[in-house]
């Protein structure tokens, strides 16, 4: 796992152009949160890849960029700037090797390179994993950006008349002297809508790798491929079989994401989700030979004992955690945070400079930064059970008729936290010119164009498909997007097994009534693993992320805001109801629901788009 940055010009010398090289380089400085561990940069004529290192396979012989040269000339003929991991690289590095490859390291970025040499750009095709790399063809004089399937690592890039320049996050581009933060009508709808559209990279000009795609970048101009997505295949297996291929596809994908060579551990909330994976890794350590697995929860001071149950929480996440480590014999820590944690500057600021755009999910974000960043005093990669309600069809609203059948997406249907876009804080002239609605139902019916569909189903099996695709495409990116910015700015490791693409396209495939055959959400999944979880937790309602519900912390955030408005000079001032937020600040709390899920969501993007507007210095453009 790494961050990687660099830039492609036609017109320039990298090699010999001191002033091209410095740029590169601080593009690449830029990724030092994603990295800690190494960095480096290669030069050639006209293009300079950086790379910032986090060690997990291969320690001491992974280093990149890295090289290969043509067989026939002895020359170089390829360089690379990985991120990621490939977990089937022992098989194609064995493979390559009857081939005649030789290789130099044991990491599996020289297999990728080696690949490429063999197969070219169909070695996509044939990894499998979570990665963005950028590969510069010296012969072709050409940059090959490419990302993984689901899009679990991030890549963005922002073309030039001269070439193009490119990074893990935008930060990286944002450095170079050629790239403007500009944020247009068009940005804005992306960030106050939620809907991440495939390919928007927030700023004018700056776009994002699709999943699954691949971006050429020649002297002659760019092209993109999709080399995978979503297919409709008709599903034959009866559930006997689903349940035991699930189960078959999830024991493999563990066994595999298991591999490092840095301490590993798993992020447990006591949901089936987690502990599904949790305890998965544990017979299989235990299997090898190996010590118990180690996990990490997160909770806050007084939440269990002071926890009430609201629309999408019934139960807290402690008692389940609990059970299922001491179940699996797991060695457990759950990091505890206090309110003072959550307000923490430092904390909030860190969540700003990884998210670097004014996305915020409040003390959700802060939370999981502080996680991540305590688990990374003790272990380098965590397993997550992020995903499962995607492909599995696990929220509430999956099973929901009212939602399912909103012309809309369904998670916006129930009008939740920041998407509820008639309590915003902006300016209403503002609110008319970008018309969030309006953007929200074309992005809406852009996705369901895409949906691929078999012959011969009912009406609501064929709706069924439609939703599971647009969280398969749209949602899952925001939570994904949101766990490797907070995990890779303290340099974690996050991996993500639901997320393996051979499970996803099987799931797709199945017929919504395998998918709640026992009446319920999850179904597939729960059957699938039941056999290695506490009777309780297989049974449990889900539950999402949790959210501080210590009225203390929401009236610290009304405090910041106050202080906000206060200041005449606060960039936000211009983009948002002054008299509407002094009203909602002043206002008692509403029912804890409200107060919590809406009004506190409200204030906290407004807190971020200041914070973000005075970090970036952006222009914003809004007419």
């Amino acid at each position: 796992m790494c961050g990687i940055a660099g830039c492609v010009d036609f017109t320039r010398d990298f090699a010999e152009d001191r002033a091209a090289a410095a740029d590169a380089q601080a593009m690449t400085d830029t990724m030092a949160c994603r990295g800690p561990d190494d960095e480096g940069l290669w030069t050639t004529r006209h293009a300079a890849l950086g790379h910032r290192r986090l060690a997990i396979i291969d320690v001491p012989g992974g280093r990149q960029p890295m090289t290969v040269e043509d067989p026939a000339s002895g020359e170089t003929r390829l360089a690379i700037v990985y991120s990621g991991e490939t977990y089937n690289f022992t098989e194609l590095r064995a493979e390559l090797e009857q081939r005649g490859h030789r290789f130099r390291t044991d990491s599996d970025t020289e297999v990728v390179l080696h690949g490429w040499l063999e197969w070219g750009e169909d070695v996509v095709e044939r990894l499998n994993g979570m990665f963005a790399f950028a590969l510069w063809d010296v012969r072709e004089d050409a940059l090959y950006l490419v990302r993984d399937r689901m899009g679990i690592k991030p890549l963005y890039y922002y073309p030039t008349p001269d070439g193009v320049l490119f990074g893990s996050e935008p930060k990286a581009i944002l450095a170079h002297p050629r790239a403007e933060a500009v944020m247009d009508l068009d940005g804005l709808r992306e960030v106050l809508s939620h809907v991440k559209t495939p390919g928007h990279g927030g700023y004018r000009g700056m776009h994002e790798v699709r999943p699954g795609s691949l971006v050429r970048i020649r002297r002659e101009g760019l092209s993109i491929r999709r080399y995978w997505q979503l297919e409709a295949l008709e599903h034959t297996d009866d559930q006997e079989t689903s349940v035991a291929h699930v189960r078959e596809l999830l024991d493999d994908i563990v066994h595999r994401q298991l591999i490092s060579d840095v301490p590993l551990c798993s992020l447990l909330s006591g949901g089936l989700d987690s502990s599904a994976i949790t305890a998965l890794a544990a017979q299989q350590l235990k299997a090898q030979g190996g010590g118990p697995v180690r996990s990490f929860s997160v909770d806050f001071v007084g939440y269990e004992d002071s926890f009430a149950a609201d629309p999408m929480r019934d139960t807290p996440d402690g008692p389940y955690v609990r059970e299922l480590a001491e179940f699996v014999k797991a060695d457990h820590e759950a990091i505890t945070l206090s309110n003072d944690d959550l307000m923490n500057p430092d904390a909030r600021a860190a969540v700003l400079r990884a998210r670097d755009l004014p996305l915020s999910l409040g003390d959700m974000d802060t939370s999981l930064y502080l996680l991540f960043k305590a688990i990374r005093g003790r272990s380098t990669v965590a397993l997550s059970g992020e995903s499962a309600d995607e492909v599995f069809g696990g929220y509430r609203w999956f099973h929901d008729a009212e939602a399912v059948n909103a012309d809309t997406f369904p998670w916006m249907a129930g009008r939740i936290g920041p998407m509820d876009h008639s309590r915003s804080f902006f300016d209403e002239g503002l609110l008319a010119e970008l018309d969030l609605p309006g953007y929200i139902d074309q992005s809406y019916r852009d996705a369901l164009a895409e949906v691929p569909h078999v012959d011969g189903v009912s009406a609501t099996e064929r709706r069924m498909r439609e939703v599971c695709y647009l969280h398969l495409t749209r949602f899952v990116q925001i939570l994904l997007d949101r766990k490797d910015r907070m995990s890779m700015a303290s340099g974690l490791e996050v991996r993500v097994p639901f997320c393996d693409h051979r499970l996803v396209q099987y799931v797709f495939n199945t017929p919504w009534s395998l998918k709640t055959f026992d009446g319920r959400e999850k179904s597939l999944l729960r059957a699938a693993a039941k056999d290695v979880l506490p009777a309780s937790i297989v049974e449990r309602v889900k539950s999402p992320y949790p959210s501080t519900q210590d009225p203390a912390y929401e009236k610290a955030v009304r405090g910041d805001l106050a202080d906000l408005i206060a200041d005449t000079a606060a960039p936000v001032r211009s983009l948002i109801d002054v008299d509407k937020v002094r009203d909602a600040i002043d206002a008692p709390a509403a029912n804890a629901t409200t107060s919590l899920e809406v009004d506190r969501a409200q204030m906290e993007n407004v807190l971020q788009l200041d914070a973000w507007m005075r970090r970036y210095s952006p222009t914003i453009e809004t007419s």
